[in-house]
């Protein structure tokens, strides 16, 4: 299929590989043994030699491996050390307007640190008015499921705080925040008590803006915490930057580096799917679509690597997505530079991709002051992908 082509060249060193000399064979017989036929696994040499193949050219299920083409096209895009920002605008009637700009990290303790900085330059203010527009409004994820608690299908936008996430729980006196950083704010409370039983986990959803309502609560809180008087309420608009007074442009504290760390290590969808449509915005202009994040990612893959996976999100939590084993070949070429932003564990740096049946790794091997990359697709039930990297492990030298 033409969606699935990668490079001539890759695709030559693969189908080599089916024909190697018999004391080269041996080595991955074993490897090879471990694999069905649902499944596909790459080996390169740190000359990006390809040293082992099985089923390269076979379309599978990437799951989180994908994160680390999204990763790439982020750094392409936005640049390895872009951090993002968020604005603070003062209109003629005093209220306070803050426009995200996807900012994937905006926690409880970033929001903090930036109304002390706002409450050295703002005494009162009347409303809050949380501005989203840098992304289209209810962007839907592919394979994210409406009205989930899980956060893994956090909705996404330009902005939004704690992950779009809330975590409370339950006391003798009531329910409360289930992070001392974060404080149990009116809009939350309010949807507690209209469930029963009550949620312990919340995902904030574009409905009734209920996630721009309690970002703004959170500012609030934090502002009125500082000195800043607030008289009026929390309500949804927009910034007019040719009118309206710029405060405080705030640059995140997390270089796209650290950000990858902590996607990387906690395979967060949310910050993957941020990042996704963040490159699309800059490619493309705004507001931010999925439809401008997948053309960002196809475009750089194809473009710099050659290869034409069919993609539908960024994080790989939909089963719509497919590559190929071949397909990692110039993807852990790209970001060898940065393997030690992959978690670790004795020597072996990799992202793994976990859905019902899939059981998948790709990343790079340290041994001996050389560095291996591998991709190990296992998308046959009941297969895992641990033990065909420990093998591998045990084969390269």
């Amino acid at each position: 299929m033409k969606s699935f082509l990668f490079t001539s060249a890759v695709f030559a060193a693969a189908v080599m590989l089916f024909f190697p000399g018999p004391a080269f064979a041996g080595r991955w017989d074993k490897v090879s043994g471990m694999l069905g036929r649902d499944d596909g696994a790459i080996v390169i040499s740190g000359q990006n030699r390809v040293m082992f193949a099985k089923n390269p050219d076979k379309p599978l299920v990437p799951a989180s491996t994908l994160k680390l083409v999204t990763a790439l096209a982020a750094f392409y895009h936005l640049g390895p050390e872009f951090r993002f920002k968020t604005e603070f605008y003062l209109d003629s009637d005093d209220n306070l307007v803050i426009k995200g700009y996807g900012d994937p990290l905006l926690i409880s303790e970033e929001v903090e640190k930036i109304a002390k900085i706002l409450a050295g330059r703002i005494n009162e203010i009347n409303d809050v008015v949380p501005d989203n527009s840098r992304f289209a409004a209810d962007i839907g994820i592919p394979g994210t499921r409406p009205g989930s608690s899980q956060p893994y299908d956090a909705p996404i936008g330009a902005l939004c705080v704690n992950f779009n996430t809330v975590n409370v729980k339950k006391t003798k006196n009531g329910y409360v925040s289930a992070e001392p950083q974060t404080p149990l704010l009116p809009s939350v409370s309010k949807r507690i008590m209209g469930k029963n039983p009550p949620e312990e986990r919340i995902l904030l959803s574009s409905k009734n803006s209920e996630n721009l309502i309690y970002a703004g609560e959170l500012f609030a809180h934090f502002l009125k915490a500082n000195g800043v008087d607030i008289k009026g309420e929390i309500r949804t608009g927009r910034a007019n930057p040719e009118k309206d007074a710029l405060v405080y442009s705030h640059r995140s504290g997390f270089a796209l580096t650290e950000v990858t760390a902590l996607l990387m290590e906690y395979s967060n969808n949310f910050i993957a799917n941020q990042l996704f449509i963040a490159a699309g915005t800059e490619a493309y202009g705004p507001p931010g679509t999925l439809e401008k994040g997948l053309r960002a990612v196809k475009s750089y893959v194809r473009k710099e690597m050659g290869i034409s996976p069919q993609i539908v999100e960024g994080s790989g939590i939909s089963r719509q997505n497919r590559m190929t084993a071949g397909m990692f070949v110039p993807v852990l070429k790209a970001f060898a530079p940065y393997y030690k932003l992959l978690p670790e564990d004795n020597g072996i740096y990799c992202k793994t991709g976990t859905l019902d049946h899939v059981r998948n790794r790709a990343g790079y091997i340290e041994k001996n002051g050389r560095l291996f990359g591998f991709a190990v697709l296992v998308n046959t039930p009941e297969k895992k992908a641990k033990p065909v990297v420990e093998e591998i492990v045990s084969v390269v030298k």
